[in-house]
């Protein structure tokens, strides 16, 4: 029997491919090399299908942000324009290979409803990066790298949206940015940041 992964990997490629109205059951099939009623071995349409490639195949941007925090750390070493920089090219990644797929979640009522309640019983809703982003901002603002007076969440959620703007412009034009354009572009994007946040003399 195919397995489960191949088909979830196989639906996709479809759907970033056509989109979800046009990723047919039949044509996932094809994509796993199966036939569509093994698909519903595993699966019992094609919204469960969907529900687990945004669940299991699409990178997940709150751990992803965890793992950063460890890596990078918040020391002095580190200039904040850079750990920003960092995030923000970390979240453009993810937004920009997600898009795609996830905006199809707004053609359905039933798609978006069933993929809400799924994240929110894993606790991996889109309100979990804001809430890493802002978390990490604090830690910065414990160290004295950010002014006490500082809006923390605003100013996660200034970054988060702005990635978020890139990559629906990126794929709105249907154009993949070279990895020296979204590092210039995280840069520029943490440089501004920072800028609003240090405290009064501090360049980093």
């Amino acid at each position: 029997m195919g397995s489960r992964e191949e088909i979830v990997a196989a639906a996709a490629k479809v759907m970033r491919e056509r989109g979800y109205a046009h990723a047919t059951t039949k044509a996932i099939a094809q994509a796993a090399g199966y036939s569509e009623a093994l698909l519903y071995k595993h699966f019992k349409d094609k919204t469960e299908i969907f529900t687990s490639v945004l669940t299991e195949r699409l990178p997940a941007l709150g751990s992803t942000l965890d793992e950063l925090m460890e890596t990078t750390g918040t020391s002095s070493d580190t200039p904040l324009a850079a750990n920003l920089a960092r995030l923000a090219r970390i979240t453009l990644s993810f937004y920009l290979e997600s898009f795609p797929i996830a905006v199809s979640l707004f053609s359905s009522r039933e798609l978006l409803a069933t993929h809400r309640e799924q994240v929110l019983s894993r606790r991996r809703g889109p309100d979990v990066p804001l809430a890493r982003v802002t978390g990490y901002l604090g830690e910065e603002r414990r160290l004295g790298r950010i002014r006490e007076d500082a809006d923390l969440e605003a100013s996660a959620s200034l970054l988060l949206g702005a990635c978020f703007q890139y990559a629906f412009l990126a794929s709105f034009e249907d154009r993949e940015p070279s990895a020296a354009e979204l590092d210039e572009w995280a840069e520029r994007l943490a440089a501004t940041l920072a800028r609003t946040l240090v405290v009064s003399g501090d360049s980093g």
